[in-house]
C-alpha cells in the first residue's frame, strides 16, 4: 500500500489516497519511516559496493560502469541512484577530460586509405589500428610504445616498448599481434603517416605476412582515432597518475595495464560492456 500511495502521490493528495483505500494516515506514515529506515541501509550496503568496485578498477571508473557492475552482480539499481550515492560519498572518476584529436601540420605524402574511417567489422582480425605513444621516465628520459588495436574486440593484439622510436619498435608490436593472433590473409592495417610505418623496411614485413596497408589522410587524426583513443585512455587511467622511476619500471607497469587491466577487466561500453577479452573468447567458442 505504502509503495501505491507514494507512486501516486504527484497526482493525488496523500489524504485522499488514504482515505479510498481506508489506512490511516498515521499507519501510513509510520510504514513510511519504516521503508526510508531499509532504504538508508541499502544505500549503505550499495555505497560499500560502488567503493569496492571503484577501488578495484583503481579509481578509474566512473558512474555507468559501476552501475553495470552492480547490475551484473545482481543489484536492481537506477544510473541516478548511483551517481547520487557516489556525490554523496566524495566518490569520482580520475579520468575527467575526453579524447580530442590532434591535428597535425608537419608536410607529408598522401598515401591510400583503405578504411576511410569505416571502423565497422563482423569478427576479429579483420581491421587492425596501429600507433606511437610516448612516455616520460625519471632516470632514461622519453621512451616509446607502439600498440596494435584489433577494431573488433578493442583488445591491444600486440605491443613493444622501447628507449628508441625507430622502425624495429613498430615490426616487433606488429610481430608480436600476427604471432598472437594468427590472422589469416587480408587483413587490413591502418597507421598514420609516421615515418617509421611508411618505411620500406615496415613495408615489406607488412606483406609478407599478408595484410594490406591502410594510412590516415595528412592532417586528419580521426582516420587513426581508435588507436589514438586507446592511447588517450592509457594516460588518463594510467600514466598521468603515476611518475616511473625508469624504463623497466615503465614497462611494467604498461604490461600490468594492458594484459592485467584493459584486455582483460575492463568493460567497454562500446562493445556492450563487456571486455576485449571476453569478446575475443566468445567468437572462439562459437567459430
Amino acid at each position: 500500500m505504502t509503495t501505491f500511495i507514494e507512486k501516486h502521490s504527484d497526482q493525488y493528495p496523500t489524504k485522499t489516497l488514504c482515505d479510498v483505500l481506508g489506512i490511516p494516515r498515521s499507519t501510513y506514515y509510520k510504514s513510511l519511516q519504516h521503508v526510508e529506515s531499509n532504504r538508508n541501509r541499502e544505500n549503505k550496503e550499495l555505497t560499500k559496493k560502488i567503493i569496492e568496485i571503484h577501488t578495484e578498477s583503481k579509481q578509474r571508473y566512473g558512474a555507468p560502469k559501476i552501475h553495470f557492475s552492480l547490475q551484473k552482480e545482481g543489484y536492481s539499481v537506477s544510473l541516478k541512484r548511483v551517481q547520487r550515492l557516489m556525490k554523496e560519498a566524495g566518490i569520482k572518476s580520475i579520468v575527467l577530460k575526453k579524447y580530442h584529436p590532434y591535428s597535425s601540420k608537419q608536410q607529408v605524402v598522401e598515401r591510400e586509405n583503405l578504411l576511410e574511417q569505416n571502423f565497422s567489422t563482423k569478427s576479429i582480425n579483420e581491421k587492425w589500428m596501429a600507433d606511437i605513444t610516448y612516455i616520460h621516465t625519471l632516470r632514461d628520459g622519453w621512451c616509446y610504445l607502439a600498440s596494435v588495436l584489433d577494431l573488433h574486440s578493442k583488445k591491444v593484439v600486440g605491443y613493444s616498448f622501447s628507449r628508441t622510436i625507430t622502425t624495429d619498435l613498430v615490426i616487433k608490436a606488429l610481430e608480436n599481434a600476427y604471432e598472437t593472433q594468427a590472422p589469416e590473409e587480408g587483413l587490413i592495417l591502418h597507421t598514420d603517416l609516421g615515418s617509421q610505418y611508411t618505411s620500406e623496411e615496415f613495408a615489406k614485413f607488412v606483406q609478407s605476412k599478408g595484410m594490406k596497408q591502410s594510412f590516415s589522410r595528412k592532417g586528419c587524426p580521426y582516420d587513426n582515432a581508435c588507436i589514438e583513443s586507446f592511447h588517450a585512455i592509457l594516460k588518463k587511467e594510467e600514466i598521468h597518475h603515476v611518475k616511473y622511476l625508469d624504463f623497466q619500471e615503465a614497462k611494467w607497469a604498461l604490461f600490468q595495464y594492458i594484459e592485467g587491466w584493459y584486455n582483460r577487466k575492463r568493460i567497454h561500453g562500446s562493445i556492450g560492456y563487456k571486455t576485449p577479452q571476453e569478446i575475443e573468447d566468445n567468437i572462439h567458442r562459437t567459430a
